[in-house]
């Protein structure tokens, strides 16, 4: 005795929209996830000006915080290897970039500048943020 199917099989069709669900929803967790990932660095607010240009050379960076611990290319440095430093530099001809906390203490800045000049450094910039006019 032989049966019959009641209900026929289709061949070579395949529901795609649960696949569809699946990488969407990949999509978006990968896209939420990826602005939680936070940039290594030394968080500084930088103080605005409205008359601030754009360096584009390759300089030595000097940045300051508002505690007033002074990092050489984000890496602590204590005053005394930061003056031998500057002396290189000056050798090398290199220009400097001071970046300053806002709240920093205009003391240090300006110790670090007079650093810079009796080493030598003619091109000394600051770091500001350009504040929208």
């Amino acid at each position: 005795m032989k049966f019959k199917r009641r209900t026929a099989l289709k061949r070579g069709q395949l529901d795609i929209a649960p696949l569809v669900d699946v990488v969407f929803l990949l999509l978006i967790f990968f896209m939420l996830t990826s602005s939680f990932i936070f940039q290594p660095g030394i968080k500084v607010n930088l103080p605005k000006a409205v008359t601030s240009e754009a360096v584009h050379e390759k300089s030595l960076v000097i940045l300051v915080t508002n505690s007033n611990l002074v990092y050489l290319n984000e890496r602590a440095i204590t005053t005394k290897e930061l003056d031998t430093r500057l002396k290189i530099a000056a050798k090398e001809k290199k220009p400097l970039l001071i970046k300053s906390d806002r709240n920093a203490s205009v003391g240090k800045i300006v110790e670090i500048w007079d650093m810079c000049r009796d080493a030598g450094i003619s091109q000394i910039n600051i770091a500001t943020s350009q504040e929208i006019k």
